[in-house]
């Protein structure tokens, strides 16, 4: 009954995408500081004294190098869960032994 009742609400239209002049106009108004730009001049010396990479790829090799880390010590964490479960078992098997051994004794 309710759901008659109430109103639709209308949304505004979505505005316009900026055409390549109005993005070219933006980018040639922007401040040099602007971080878009530093990020792109940032560079640091490489090893051998050479020009350098700049920061962005610095950071993007770094991020790819946790990756491949991350991955890794997944692989780890499920192989030390069996190893975890393996020993689990020989421990309770070790216990069920011990017991047996102790009830021979008495």
């Amino acid at each position: 009954m309710g759901s008659r009742n109430k109103k639709r609400i209308v949304l505004p239209s979505r505005p316009e995408p900026p055409t390549v002049e109005r993005i070219l106009e933006d980018v040639s108004r922007a401040h040099p500081s602007d971080p878009v730009f530093s990020v792109l001049r940032e560079t640091s010396p490489d090893e051998k004294g050479g020009s350098g990479k700049t920061e962005l790829e610095r950071k993007y090799l770094l991020s790819r190098r946790f990756l491949e880390l991350n991955e890794h010590l997944e692989g780890a964490r499920g192989d030390l869960l069996l190893r975890r479960e393996e020993l689990q078992a020989v421990g309770e098997a070790l216990d069920q032994s011990m017991k047996g051994v102790k009830g021979e004794a008495l």
